[in-house]
């Protein structure tokens, strides 16, 4: 049980946190210079002041080009002059601390005007925002021997540093051996544990605090450090309570915009979007982060029409508050709601608003349009923009795999090596299932090699989408090894495993699995019993997947979805029982869609039911097919039948609606290399010695009586001719190319991307004998082990 925070004991608030003191007066500085009576001292005491002058004006209007470029000017700047510039880079964050770290080496250089007590709080704050640990050790041991080891400013920069490079010894001992500590010093511990998760250390800091020194309160800066840690645990009672102490001691008062904000994004991230409305409508004044954390609060609970509408209020209020994080939250909700045309209206407005060039909304957009498909205006993007970080390629690379161009994605990923961009979770976590897509095994095992050394082999996603790319590249052993080992396990990882051995047909593992799920507490989800039925379906145990069917409702409470009844109407009519299938299609509390015809009408195609063929065919030729898979299965079962004609205009509606059929493709890896093979194709190098092999198996097989099954040649030709164009299917070719090329002891493991054909299933059986191979085919809808003339399927598929 999380430690509850006691509102009682979060008192009225102090004085809000102070900076370091500024430098003393330039005038002061130059009080000990050359009597006045000097003409020449005189002129070079008031050209110093203007160039001092000069170089706070530039700083203070930003200009910090011109500003080094008048220092680089000055022939004797003086620590002031220092001080200044290195406080300006310091505070422009890490883009411009490196300046700071150059000018502190040129102080250090300069015996004139060493270091002092207002240099050092600003260059470790340099270091600070570079994470720059080892500088910042030596600036440590610097201010040390200046004799300012014990200044409040200092210690607290070094306490800022070591807190921030997770040091959190050092930082201790810094705080620690302080003197006297203020506000600001305990909220630098307290924002470094908060930085790094620390719950009950960043509590027992703000309870030790208070207790510490009754003139010290939490602060706004205190609550603006501590919300976002409560957001992180969930800790909404904790989060009331911060509320309610920044109501008694009228934080909303004196930094309404700060503390607002910091309690709306901690209601709206523990899902309590009322409460995350009702602080943003009492906020008289919000800023453009305000808007961006309510928007992003409604699209991270996916509420994305709301959070749509709320974007749209903060264009009314002016384009002031327009931002890069405002304008990724609303395309991300573009995105969820596949609303384009705004999303394309977006990308003008951000050229417009000079937002464009921004990496945080070109991530954005990037992300949208690889996610809508349009991955050509995603890859444009992507090469326009100037900078470039790990998110640019993970999105690229996500858009890639998840529209089917896994060659593409690779060829990304490898430009991000070459760039030296290191890839995160996320990269990885869309990179492995292109391994997948391709079934590149050895893509795969060297992907598993990197997420190990880079240490994410622990992350739940990255296990979860190792184990998926194990499974469908045949090795579902290594599946469960990950599986058995990773360290935490969601709802994701129990569906994974459940429907890896469904494709391969492990329909007994796969109940066996479910049942050790609930013995691990882990409720089943919709996704769950999809999985399950399916892995039933695939190994013809229908009386089991018809229990789970039923109990998914009865006991788990699970209203049943269409992708339920398309997995149930897939169960009865694969087991041949067709009757019942349509006698289910016919009961369901839904009107049933294409899908679920196209299911019941593939298994009247297996089974060579043309009479109820027919019957489906009508219901989905008056719902209208969708996608190519039903106008080919329309026309494979009238070819079936004879019936050529009828085919042939279906194929020709096919035609006039734009849908294409995919040819036939299958492919294997070869030491790391993938080829490809399309029926009847001789463009391969081998092609000469692949097609004699297969023609001597032909020979070898006729002698244990294989017979070509012409019935799934689906053209109207001679018998002689349809045997012809059944031996060379692709899969035939790519087993050939493996026999010849792999050692006996080797599986051959090919992928197809349809259904394998029953005359290629008969003839691989036949291979897997006369060659003595073991032989691994994915295709479209499961796995298939052949070995000693015999399938892992049972001829069930």
């Amino acid at each position: 049980m999380r430690p509850r925070l006691p509102a009682t004991k979060l008192k009225p608030a102090a004085a809000p946190p102070r900076r370091p003191p500024p430098p003393p007066a330039a005038a002061r500085l130059l009080s000990t210079a050359a009597p006045p009576s000097d003409p020449c001292h005189l002129q070079q005491q008031q050209q110093q002041q203007q160039q001092q002058l000069d170089l706070d004006d530039h700083i203070g209007r930003g200009d910090l080009t011109r500003a080094r470029h008048l220092f680089d000017r000055m022939p004797d700047p003086d620590a002031r002059a220092y001080n200044s510039l290195i406080r300006a880079y310091s505070w422009r964050g890490p883009a411009h601390a490196a300046g700071a770290l150059v000018l502190y080496a040129a102080m250090l250089r300069d015996a004139r005007c060493p270091p002092n007590k207002y240099t050092f709080p600003f260059v470790l704050k340099a270091c600070s925002a570079l994470q720059d640990l080892r500088a910042g050790r030596a600036i440590h041991r610097h201010a040390a021997r200046a004799g300012l080891h014990a200044d409040l400013f200092v210690c607290t920069a070094l306490i800022d540093l070591y807190m921030k490079c997770a040091r959190f010894v050092p930082a201790a001992a810094v705080f620690h051996a302080m003197p006297a500590r203020d506000a600001v010093a305990w909220n630098a511990m307290l924002a470094g544990y908060a930085l790094h998760g620390m719950y009950h250390h960043a509590l027992e800091c703000l309870l030790r605090m208070q207790e510490g020194c009754a003139s010290l309160r939490p602060n706004a800066s205190t609550l603006v450090a501590l919300l976002p840690l409560l957001a992180q645990q969930s800790a909404l009672c904790q989060g009331k309570s911060v509320h309610a102490y920044s109501v008694r001691a009228s934080l909303h008062d004196k930094d309404g915009v700060l503390v607002g904000t910091a309690l709306l994004d901690m209601y709206a991230k523990c899902g309590e979007l009322l409460y995350a409305r009702r602080v943003f409508e009492a906020m008289p004044i919000r800023n453009d982060v305000t808007w961006s954390a309510i928007i992003g609060g409604f699209v991270v609970c996916g509420r994305m029409t709301e959070a749509f509408g709320l974007f749209k209020d903060m264009l009314a209020q002016g384009l002031g508050f327009l931002s890069p994080t405002s304008v990724a939250s609303a395309l991300r909700a573009c995105a969820s709601l596949a609303d384009l045309h705004i999303g394309k209206q977006l990308h003008v407005l951000l050229a417009k608003s000079g937002l464009h060039s921004d990496l945080t909304a070109g991530n954005s957009l990037l992300s949208m349009y690889a996610k809508a498909g349009l991955i050509d205006e995603a890859t444009a993007l992507f090469d326009e923009m100037a900078a470039k970080d790990t998110v640019s390629y993970s999105a690229l690379v996500s858009g890639y795999v998840q529209n089917g161009m896994a060659d593409a994605a690779f060829l990304i990923f490898r430009k991000m090596q070459a760039c030296n961009v290191q890839p995160d979770v996320a990269t990885m976590v869309s990179l492995i299932p292109a391994c997948a897509h391709l079934a590149a095994l050895q893509h795969g095992k060297c992907s598993h090699g990197s997420v190990i050394v880079r240490g994410m082999a622990p992350e739940t996603s990255i296990c979860n989408a190792l184990m998926d790319m194990y499974a469908k590249c045949g090795r579902i052993d290594l599946s469960r090894q990950i599986f058995d080992v990773m360290p935490a396990r969601d709802i994701v990882s129990w569906n994974t495993m459940i429907a890896g051995y469904g494709i391969h047909g492990l329909g007994k593992e796969a109940t066996a699995l479910f049942l050790d799920m609930n013995n691990h507490a882990c409720e089943p989800d919709g996704v769950t019993f999809i999985c399950l039925i399916s892995a039933c379906s695939h190994s013809g145990l229908v009386t089991e997947g018809k229990r789970w069917f039923h109990m998914m409702a009865h006991k788990y409470g699970i209203t049943p979805r269409m992708e339920h009844y398309i997995s149930m109407v897939d169960l009865l009519a694969r087991g041949g029982f067709l009757d019942e299938a349509y006698q289910f299609i016919q009961s369901m509390p839904m009107k049933a869609d294409v899908r679920v015809w196209g299911a019941l009408l593939a298994a009247c195609r297996v089974h060579k039911n043309i009479v109820l063929g027919k019957q489906v065919a009508r219901m989905i030729q008056k719902l209208g097919p969708e996608g190519t898979g039903n106008f080919v299965l329309l026309s494979n079962m009238f070819s079936a039948a004879g019936r050529f004609d009828e085919a042939a205009e279906v194929r020709i509606i096919q035609k006039e609606k734009g849908f294409k059929k995919s040819p036939g493709c299958s492919w294997i890896e070869i030491n790391g290399s993938l080829h490809a093979f399309i029926g009847g194709d001789r463009s391969h190098p081998r092609s000469p010695e692949i097609y004699q092999e297969l023609d001597n198996i032909l020979v070898d097989i006729n002698k244990l009586g294989y017979q070509a099954d012409t019935s799934f040649v689906l053209q109207d030709l001679e018998e002689e001719e349809k045997e012809k164009a059944l031996l060379y299917h692709s899969e035939k070719l790519a087993i050939a190319f493996g026999v010849l090329t792999l050692s006996e002891d080797k599986t051959i493991f090919v992928t197809k991307n349809l259904r394998v054909c029953g005359d290629c299933h008969t003839v691989i059986k036949y291979m897997s004998l006369v060659r003595r191979r073991d032989i691994i085919v994915r295709d479209a809808n499961r796995f298939h082990h052949f070995k000693n003339g015999q399938c892992s399927c049972g001829d069930f598929w």
